[in-house]
């Protein structure tokens, strides 16, 4: 039941980001310089950027040290996941890999 939970959560966390981002592609296309440039322009969406970033930072400290005791594969999709879409993603799809793991121990 947890693990069906945790690949939910890792749906909703990549659809929901890109439900945002997408239509600033579409509208902007690969504009990196007005996306930077959105996302440090007011104090909340630099409270949020900066939130991310702290929680991504911790979240690949977790996936190498959990990944590694648990002798996990494939750790670097992990990374892929949250460098692409975000923890919202990389996180819930950790956990069901390391679930699925767990139990297989």
């Amino acid at each position: 039941m947890k693990s069906k939970a945790f690949l939910c959560l890792a749906a909703l966390g990549a659809i929901l980001p890109l439900s945002a981002f997408v239509p600033f592609v579409f509208i902007n296309g690969v504009d990196t310089t007005l996306f930077l440039k959105q996302l440090w322009q007011t104090p909340v969406s630099r409270f949020f950027a900066l939130d991310v970033v702290v929680s991504s930072l911790t979240f690949w400290l977790f996936v190498v040290v959990e990944g590694r005791r648990l002798e996990m594969k494939h750790l670097w999709m992990h990374f892929v996941s949250t460098l692409l879409v975000g923890v919202s993603l990389g996180l819930p799809l950790f956990l069901f890999f390391r679930e699925r793991k767990m139990r297989l121990r």
